[in-house]
């Protein structure tokens, strides 16, 4: 039987914060700018060459967040180090976009994504909050171009890709791409005290928990057409897709629960604690796996699971969830699925020989291959979670 530590504890969070840090720290500093990106069970780099912005800009965030809560100033020139990168190899001279994938022989897809601007706002804004005052250059410049080439003023919401030089934007509208600004507009006004980014974050949420979650019987649907109507096909035959899987994602229903009630931190509503509830209690309820243990990937209309693989990330924005929802609340049961998430976590989905967490495995906890950390997966969603636990005062 596998012993567990205290999960509620300050020190426990801390140290798999550290040995996560520890599992890149030897092979991810690239001297030619910015970080590696794809990692294998071991640590070792199975590809030196592919960078991605959401890797670039969640690399950023880890060695902004550790270098500010450690009190650890030697990490403030990795912090620098990958803003460079994103400025001077990601930045795009003439449309000042951010491209999407380099690789060996140049720019790979230009293609801009509002959920790739997200991340950068992510990046400025935690590296500001860490002292590294080039970071607001940064946040502003995704801002002006997600305000100038994405932002949707009827809607209320950001539409969700352009091409290169932002001339022609696409049709398709996804709620990924909001969430993940709702988060951004968080860390912009918690490293900005700027009132905007906030105005901002609260209509997002509104907009997608509430106004479109009422099209799709009030859980948040992925995936909308140019007039922010649910599109209930798209990728059906795709369920698997990595950025834009169909059906309800309970990870992102979780997560949304996790941004209301850290919007609710700064500017408490009375809808905000309810709604988070619901968004978390409905996603669990079809998607938590009993025989096997753990969270399911995707769950249908019906309810019924329709990729039953385990994601890192749906495991940890959802443990820090429901420590968010257990503090706001005082509810036991919070706490319970807090230390439900976490133990089937250190049992399955942490490393404990080399360090971080198995980005994906089978329903039934198996590995699918040693691909620790492909582009995107560089365990902000672990150790972000760990921080916001600590930040709750769970």
């Amino acid at each position: 039987m596998m012993t567990f530590p205290d999960f509620k504890s300050a020190s426990t969070l801390e140290k798999h914060i550290q040995t996560t840090l520890a599992f890149y720290q030897p092979n991810v500093f690239d001297e030619n700018g910015g970080f590696f990106q794809h990692f294998r069970d071991d640590g070792s780099i199975y590809d030196a060459d592919t960078r991605h912005l959401v890797s670039s800009t969640r690399f950023v965030f880890n060695y902004a967040m550790a270098a500010r809560y450690f009190k650890d100033d030697s990490l403030l020139p990795w912090v620098e180090h990958g803003l460079n990168y994103l400025e001077t190899a990601h930045r795009q001279a003439e449309s000042q976009g951010y491209i999407w994938l380099i690789g060996k022989n140049g720019v790979e897809d230009a293609t801009n994504h509002c959920y790739g601007l997200a991340f950068v706002i992510v990046a400025g804004a935690t590296a500001l909050l860490a002292g590294v005052e080039a970071g607001r250059d940064t946040l502003q410049s995704a801002w002006d171009l997600m305000e100038a080439h994405f932002w949707d003023e009827a809607a209320g919401l950001y539409r969700d890709e352009a091409n290169a030089d932002f001339s022609v934007v696409g049709d398709y509208r996804g709620q990924n791409a909001n969430m993940h600004s709702c988060e951004a507009m968080l860390w912009a006004y918690e490293a900005t005290g700027e009132t905007r980014f906030l105005d901002r974050a609260e209509l997002l949420a509104s907009n997608i928990t509430q106004r479109q979650a009422a099209k799709a019987d009030g859980l948040v649907w992925e995936h909308y057409d140019a007039n922010w109507e649910v599109d209930w096909d798209y990728n059906k035959d795709d369920p698997k897709h990595l950025f834009r899987p169909w059906g309800f994602q309970p990870g992102h229903q979780t997560e949304w629960a996790k941004l209301l009630l850290i919007l609710n931190r700064h500017r408490p509503m009375d809808w905000l604690i309810p709604r988070a509830k619901e968004l978390f209690d409905r996603a669990l309820a079809p998607a938590w796996d009993e025989v096997n243990g753990g969270i399911c990937y995707g769950f249908a209309p019906d309810g019924s699971v329709c990729d039953g693989d385990k994601y890192f990330w749906v495991q940890a924005e959802s443990f820090a969830a429901a420590a968010l929802l257990a503090e706001a609340t005082g509810d036991a049961k919070y706490s319970e699925w807090y230390e439900k998430i976490w133990e089937y976590s250190w049992q399955h989905m942490v490393d404990h020989e080399y360090g971080a967490w198995y980005r994906i495995l089978t329903q039934d906890n198996q590995k699918f291959d040693d691909l620790k950390s492909p582009a995107g997966k560089t365990d902000y969603h672990t150790m972000g979670a760990c921080y916001e636990v600590l930040r709750s005062g769970f």
